[in-house]
């Protein structure tokens, strides 16, 4: 029993940890449609990781929302998206001479999160 116990303990304290690559960037929840995802930039490339529960969601939908999501909090453009329903990376298309249009701000409202990284991003006492 304490097993298991501490198998699910692990497996729930893993449920938004970012990926490698992304440990120590800034991170920013967002909700798009429902589905809310905690986006990470590191350079060109950004992470969403939906942290909200969803009966069978497809992937299809939720990277839509995790595209939006994405280029609401980078405010660059996704050039392409990779990954499933729960963790999606985004390629970003930031700085490139075709890109006038800027990324239309939705109703949805980005707040940096302060007590997920011990650094915290500025402003973050």
């Amino acid at each position: 029993m304490k097993k298991f116990l501490g198998a699910a303990l692990v497996f729930l304290a893993a449920c938004n940890t970012p990926s490698p690559h992304f440990r120590g960037a800034e991170v920013t929840r967002i909700t798009v449609q429902g589905s809310t995802f905690d986006v990470r930039r590191r350079g060109r490339l950004a992470e969403a990781i939906r942290v909200n529960p969803q009966y069978a969601p497809r992937l299809g939908a939720v990277a839509r929302r995790a595209e939006t999501a994405i280029e609401q909090v980078t405010g660059c453009p996704v050039r392409e998206l990779r990954g499933d329903a729960a963790v999606v990376l985004g390629i970003l298309k930031c700085g490139q001479p075709d890109d006038l249009a800027r990324i239309r701000q939705g109703p949805q409202r980005a707040v940096p999160i302060c007590d997920r990284n011990p650094l915290g991003p500025p402003g973050c006492d």
